[in-house]
Order: structure tokens, then C-alpha cells, then sequence
């Protein structure tokens, strides 16, 4: 075994599959420009490796600094920001969300029919902060989510009074008072769906810490974890370095859909999308799960208590279900058997379910195919990053789960 072996616990051999499967089976042929992926184990970086191209057209190759779109990777950063504040004391999880945000007190929830004929119920009880954390609060994405149109009459509401995230002008406290007007998918509590919640957790960030979110994450996560690359847009100096984004059209062929030169994301944000606003790079996203690994604390800076962080990667899904039971909605960055949610973050209950390595994972993704994940148990992180849009196209997760545990031998 090799001294950086003894470290990490990690067959160093074992890994190089790692870059033979992506070579392999994406990169020469075409099936995605570029990568990158990150495994760090007991503290050390067992493996960091860059792969073809950042931007296909220029022929600009992955460097290690390369800069990407982390979507929905956004989602577990505000959802530790939200927790710095239960932390301080400001709420309770059971807490109504209505007593930061008043308009919440007229929920109503959609029973059935639309426009006119619509009929709705009263809530058997108020949106909480644990619903906006795991997503069960009965919002939706609006018919927002890639390769999903309106679906349901309550999305044709959400277009009707321009509720948006990315792209959106609105102030923080303008955006939940819209969401005060439509009503719920579901009663609260009764079932899970991937929605504008964790923008909802940005939004009150900011009004809870009468701080600008943007700076709030600054001040309380990427400065003291030395996240220097992680922002709501790249700075003019930075785009050199920001990779092109993809998308694998019918035809199976990649199609760039966002022009690093041109790209929204080179200019500040009206609206600071908590649920899929952020980019950032390999490097950065791994201080941020090592942080989470370590149980809230990195290199001196703590940004969370262990007990919180356990209660946050818990399954929080009513009697203890997963999310095939509790799932509605087609769209999500997980796959559902044997998986459970928290306050931010998916879990992996059972291996036999998912029919993959390690249990008690917890990670998400963003649509960019992007993902990560942190195992407690076997003390891991793993950053995978590329372009590829809709994230559902390759189970890039599944495959480097294979690979990573298959390369534990300690």
C-alpha cells in the first residue's frame, strides 16, 4: 500500500478507474466537453483530477480553477445559512414561517379545479421552517424546472403573478408575499416536492438577518471557509475561467446553451436565487462539504454546531418514509428508492433500495449534472462538476459511487 493510501484508505489504482470510465464512456465521445472530480477521505484529497474541455468552442481545456454554474448545489449552502440563524436562537423548526412573513397568515390550499372554478381549503396548519428546508411545504417550481411546462393548474398561478427565482427582479420580501397569494399544492407536511422552498430559505436569511443575503453568505460561510471563487455571478476578471454550459438535444448531440462570454451569470442578479443562483468551483464546494464532514467546522472556522448538522442530514419525511411514497412531481436531483430528505440535503437510507454503495450519505445535485455528496460513516466527500443540461441525462452519481466505494479497502 502507498503512503498516500495509509492516509486515506483509498486503493490509489482503484481510483484511476475513475478517469478511464469518464474518458471512456463521456469525454471521447463527445457525450460531455469536459469534468471534473474531487474524492477527499479522512481530511486528505485522495483524488482531483480535470478532464477535457471547459469550452468547447474555444477549445479551452478544464483547468483546475474553472469556474462552474452549481444550480440547485446552491440549495445545501442556503440551507446552512438559514440554520446559522435557528442557531442564534431566531426559530424553532415547528415555528410558522408567518412570523417573519405576515402575508402567510392567508394560505389557502388548492383542493381542485382551476382559474375560477378553483377550489381551495384552509391549511390544517401553517407552512413551518422544516417544511421550507425539505420541501414539503406544498409551494412548487411554477412549471419552472427544466423540460417540465405548466403541469398544474397552481403553476399557471405562479406564471399569472411572475413568481421566479433565476432571472427574477423582485425584492426578497415582494417574492414571499407572492407566494402568500397561491394557493398550496398540498396540505403542508403531506408530501414532498422540489420547489421554490429553498429560495423561500434565502429570503428569510435575509430578513431574519436584516443582512443582504449575498453578503450574509459571505460574511458567515465563504469568507471564513476561504470559498474565494463562490459567488451570484463572475466577476470580470474571473471569465477566463467559467466553463460553457451543454445541453444533450434529441439528437444526442451537445448544444451550448450558455456562452460564458455572454452568460447571465457574468452580471450581478436582480433577484439572489437561494435554490440555483451560485457558481463556484471544485475547490471551493469541497471546503464547503469538508466543513459539513468534520461536523460544521473547518481550518478554525466553525460555522455550525455537530448536533445541528445531525439533525439537518436526518430524514425528516413524515413516519420516517422515503421519497417514493412521499414524491410528487417528476422532476427532482435524486433518484427516489431507499432515499429520505432532511433540512437541505437527500440521504441514503438503504443501500439495498437504491441498489448502491454506502448508506448514510447525505448530497444533492444541480441541474448542470453537478453533484457531491459527504458519508459521515466512511468520513468522505466527493465533488463531481461539469455542464450537461437536464441533470437527469447520465446517473453520473451512481456510477462514481461504484468507483469511490469500490476503492475503500481500509
Amino acid at each position: 500500500m502507498d503512503a498516500h493510501s495509509q492516509w486515506t484508505g483509498l486503493d490509489a489504482e482503484r481510483l484511476e478507474r475513475i478517469g478511464d470510465h469518464l474518458e471512456r464512456n463521456y469525454i471521447s465521445n463527445g457525450k460531455i466537453t469536459g469534468c471534473q472530480v474531487s474524492v477527499a477521505r479522512h481530511g486528505h484529497l485522495a483524488y482531483f483530477k480535470s478532464f477535457g474541455l471547459m469550452d468547447r468552442e474555444r477549445g479551452k481545456p478544464t483547468t483546475d480553477d474553472t469556474i462552474y454554474r452549481i444550480y440547485s448545489m446552491t440549495k445545501p449552502i442556503t440551507s446552512v445559512a438559514l440554520m446559522t440563524l435557528y442557531e442564534q436562537g431566531y426559530f424553532q423548526l415547528n415555528d410558522p414561517v408567518s412570523r417573519f412573513v405576515p402575508s402567510w397568515k392567508n394560505h389557502r390550499v388548492w383542493v381542485s379545479g382551476e382559474g375560477e372554478d378553483m377550489k381551495t381549503e384552509a391549511p390544517h396548519r401553517p407552512v413551518s421552517f422544516r417544511d421550507v428546508l425539505s420541501h414539503t411545504a406544498g409551494f412548487t417550481y411554477g412549471g419552472g424546472l427544466p423540460g417540465v411546462g405548466i403541469q398544474h393548474p397552481i403553476d399557471k398561478i405562479y406564471r399569472d403573478l411572475k413568481v421566479r427565482s433565476i432571472g427574477g427582479s423582485d425584492s426578497m420580501m415582494t417574492f414571499l408575499d407572492k407566494l402568500g397569494q397561491v394557493p398550496l399544492r398540498y396540505q403542508p407536511g403531506a408530501a414532498w416536492m422540489y420547489s421554490l422552498a429553498t429560495d423561500v430559505c434565502g429570503a428569510l436569511v435575509e430578513v431574519i438577518s436584516g443582512k443582504p443575503f449575498a453578503q450574509y453568505l459571505q460574511e458567515v460561510i465563504f469568507g471564513p471557509l476561504g470559498m474565494k471563487d463562490t459567488s451570484f455571478f463572475v466577476a470580470p476578471d474571473k471569465v477566463d475561467r467559467f466553463a460553457a454550459n451543454y445541453q444533450r438535444g434529441p439528437d444526442k448531440q451537445l448544444k451550448l446553451i450558455d456562452d460564458p462570454a455572454t452568460s447571465d451569470f457574468t452580471r450581478e442578479p436582480g433577484f439572489k436565487s437561494g435554490g440555483g443562483g451560485l457558481t463556484g468551483t471544485s475547490a471551493d464546494y469541497l471546503r464547503f462539504c469538508e466543513m459539513l464532514r468534520r461536523g460544521g467546522e473547518l481550518d478554525g472556522a466553525r460555522i455550525l454546531g455537530p448536533r445541528t448538522l445531525e439533525i439537518m442530514h436526518m430524514n425528516h419525511l413524515p413516519g420516517g418514509k422515503d421519497l417514493t411514497q412521499l414524491a410528487i412531481g417528476g422532476f427532482s436531483e435524486t433518484a427516489n428508492e431507499g432515499v429520505g430528505f432532511g433540512l437541505g440535503f437527500a440521504s441514503t437510507m438503504g443501500q439495498v433500495q437504491t441498489g448502491s454503495l454506502g448508506v448514510g450519505d447525505y448530497y444533492w445535485g444541480g441541474a448542470a449534472s453537478t453533484i457531491f455528496l459527504v458519508d459521515p460513516k466512511e468520513d468522505l466527500s466527493m465533488v463531481f462538476m461539469t455542464q450537461l443540461m437536464p441533470s437527469g441525462t447520465f446517473n453520473f452519481r451512481g456510477q462514481l459511487k461504484s468507483l469511490i466505494y469500490s476503492s475503500i479497502i481500509d
